[in-house]
């Protein structure tokens, strides 16, 4: 057995019995396959023309989607190369939260093209080696050709934006111009420009969600939509000019941390203690009342008298907001989040234009709207059904990512695969430059590469070789932006097309890629333990009863 060792003719047991283990090429092999079987599931949602899958959970829940990420972490992957391929696609939408398909497919071309050279006896690290230093010198040629972009260019990234949209499900890509706009407007309202940089929280982008209407019907919200409504009917429903106070305590007379008890003897006493009560209540309104706060938002509860008080004052309250929407309230108002009522005054409040009330498909949601200065604002998503909102909300998250990281690293480049095809072409060259048995792993990152452009081609329906002869052609001439235009179905230059992309989600894709690849194939020995047998239920008696047999299991 492998797993066993003999030392002087004796047999000793290194691994417990039932251990699997895979040595060697064997594993490489194994390894390659899996990961580049789950590179292949993905690959064809890529593009604007890119499949969808629908994924089924054991439950029957129901997932249809073409995001790379979504597809791969519901997957359910046993194989662990199969799980280091979701790593990938985690950490690209993790840094930003786009380009998880190109990460996953690229990975899968490079360990495809190892498998190659592996066959004709080239040492994995050597490979490893190659593929290192051309995943170096592709992120020096990217800075090269890549491209200015401030966060003032609004067009740009708009562009940028609806390359994101376009690649989602038909249901998206038809608003892709809407909704680009909305999430340039979106970042730009959040955007905090520094001397030198700029810093976006895009966590202070809120998406909510509600199916119902058209696509088209998505808004941006210059404020914050709470999924709450008003607590009490005879509170308004709107307000105009509200001063927002933003309440971290209950509205409620707390009760003791200790049993207490609390005799009372005549009915006197007891109207004298739900007297009490009320007065503090009422006490704890007047206050909120005398800051001049025409609305409140509490985290806690509101007691039911201290509700009829704050309607009496013409006071619009919502209870039991989330801590996270209370944060992003104070952003966009500029109000401060107040732990104690006593001392509570107009320098803690915030201001919004309106403050209302609205059923969205049969439910009660408050729009705050209209602030002076929002640092935190609401994408209000809207879909004909649940599937289509998922799926558009999916959408909006990679725009964001995709405009955000431009903005950030300040750099884009052109699209279509144009980027990849002029990067093999200049590692090709490089290669050359490189020497010895190094040379054919470059070589072998080059021609991973141009799975992207032959992906897209194939996605529109068009030849994939002839596509690539052309554009391997275009680029020797020095035509560098030509890519293929899915949409008219030929090879186009991306430039004059106006597809662009953020030059940091393209060099985190091959930087993941590149990674992934370079571990699986480190890999030459697979050991899969198997548990330990657990002992049959009744402690191993037989009849399952404690020794009581003839009789069925008990359970």
């Amino acid at each position: 057995m492998a797993n066993n060792a003999n030392l002087s003719g004796q047999p000793v047991v290194i691994l417990p019995e039932g251990t699997s283990r895979m040595i060697g090429r064997d594993a490489q092999r194994t390894n390659i396959a899996v990961a580049y079987a789950v590179a292949s599931a993905v690959r064809s949602t890529l593009g604007p023309k890119g499949m969808d899958k629908m994924l089924v959970s054991d439950l029957g829940d129901i997932v249809i989607t073409n995001d790379g990420a979504t597809i791969l972490d519901e997957m359910n992957l046993e194989h662990p190369a199969g799980k280091l391929m979701v790593e990938v696609a985690k950490a690209q939408d993790k840094e930003v939260g786009d380009g998880t398909t190109t990460a996953a497919a690229i990975a899968g071309e490079l360990l495809k093209n190892a498998g190659d050279l592996l066959d004709q006896n080239i040492h994995a690290s050597t490979i490893v080696k190659g593929y290192r230093a051309a995943a170096e010198k592709a992120g020096e040629l990217l800075r090269k050709i890549g491209n200015d972009v401030k966060l003032s260019d609004k067009e740009t990234l708009k562009k940028i934006a609806e390359v994101s949209l376009g690649s989602k499900s038909a249901g998206v890509g038809s608003s892709k111009q809407l909704l680009a706009g909305l999430v340039v407007d979106a970042i730009a309202l959040v955007a905090d420009e520094k001397e030198d940089s700029i810093d976006i929280d895009i966590e202070q982008i809120k998406l909510e969600k509600k199916e119902g209407g058209k696509t088209e019907d998505t808004s941006l919200i210059k404020g914050v939509l709470i999924d709450k409504e008003v607590v009490h009917s005879g509170m308004p429903k709107s307000i105009k000019d509200a001063k927002v106070a933003l309440v971290d305590t209950a509205l409620e007379v707390e009760k003791p941390e200790t049993d207490a008890k609390i005799e009372i003897t005549s009915p006197e006493q007891l109207t004298a203690f739900l007297k009490q009560e009320e007065d503090m209540l009422k006490n704890m309104v007047e206050k909120i009342a005398s800051s001049g706060a025409n609305v409140v938002f509490c985290q806690k509860g509101i007691d039911d008298v201290a509700q009829h008080f704050l309607a009496k004052r013409g006071i619009l309250a919502v209870r039991r907001v989330k801590k996270s929407d209370m944060e992003k309230l104070s952003r966009a108002t500029g109000a401060k989040i107040v732990t104690s009522l006593d001392d509570i005054s107009d320098s803690d409040l915030g201001y919004a234009g309106t403050v209302e009330e609205k059923k969205v498909a049969g439910e009660a949601m408050v729009f705050v709207r209209e602030c002076k200065n929002p640092r935190s604002v609401t994408l209000f998503i809207r879909g004909g059904s649940e599937h289509v909102v998922n799926e558009v909300e999916r959408a909006i998250k990679d725009a964001i990512g995709s405009v955000t990281s431009a903005v950030e690293d300040g750099m884009f480049v052109y699209g279509g695969g144009s980027t990849e095809m002029q990067l093999a072409e200049e590692l090709r060259k490089y290669a050359r430059e490189i020497g010895g048995r190094e040379q054919l792993a470059v070589e072998a990152f080059a021609k991973s590469l141009e799975i992207i452009p032959k992906t897209l081609a194939e996605s529109a329906g068009m030849d994939a070789i002839d596509t690539l002869v052309s554009l391997r052609s275009k680029h020797a001439e020095g035509s560098s932006t030509f890519g293929v235009d899915v949409y008219a179905s030929k090879v186009e230059d991306m430039k004059s097309v106006g597809i662009i992309e953020p030059l940091k989600i393209k060099k985190q894709a091959m930087s993941s890629a590149s990674e992934a690849a370079e571990m699986i194939l480190r890999i030459d020995d697979v050991i899969a333990s198997k548990g330990k047998p657990q002992p049959p239920a009744g402690g191993g008696m037989p009849g399952g009863m404690g020794g009581m047999g003839g009789g069925p299991d008990m359970y």
